[in-house]
C-alpha cells in the first residue's frame, strides 16, 4: 500500500454508502493523484473502479496549555478520496475483523 492510508469509516461516509453502494472513502497520502489511487484500489480489491473524486485537507494547527506553558503543534495534511465502483463491485471492509 503505497498510497492508500486507510478506508474512511464514519458516519457520514457509512450514509453515502448505503445511499449509493458502490461508493467508498479511503484517506491517502497527499501526493497522490487519481490514476495511481486507481491502480491500487482495483489491484488491492480485485475491482473495476469507475471514478474517483479527491479532497485536499489542510493540517490543522493545535494548542494546548500544559506545565511548561503553551504547547503548539500541527495535524498532519491529508487528502480524502470516494471511489465509485463498476455496478455489482463491492469492498467488505469488516471480512478479517
Amino acid at each position: 500500500m503505497k498510497y492508500i492510508l486507510k478506508p474512511l469509516v464514519t458516519e457520514k461516509m457509512n450514509s453515502i454508502t448505503e445511499k449509493f453502494p458502490n461508493r467508498f472513502g479511503f484517506v491517502v497520502r497527499p501526493e497522490a493523484n487519481k490514476l495511481e489511487i486507481k491502480k491500487e484500489i482495483e489491484k488491492l480489491y480485485n475491482v473495476t473502479v469507475v471514478d474517483v473524486n479527491t479532497a485536499s485537507y489542510k493540517g490543522k494547527t493545535m494548542s494546548r496549555y500544559t506545565r511548561r506553558g503553551l504547547t503548539k503543534g500541527q495535524k498532519p495534511a491529508f487528502k480524502k478520496v470516494v471511489v465509485t465502483l463498476k455496478e455489482g463491485d463491492t469492498i467488505d471492509f469488516y471480512s478479517n475483523i
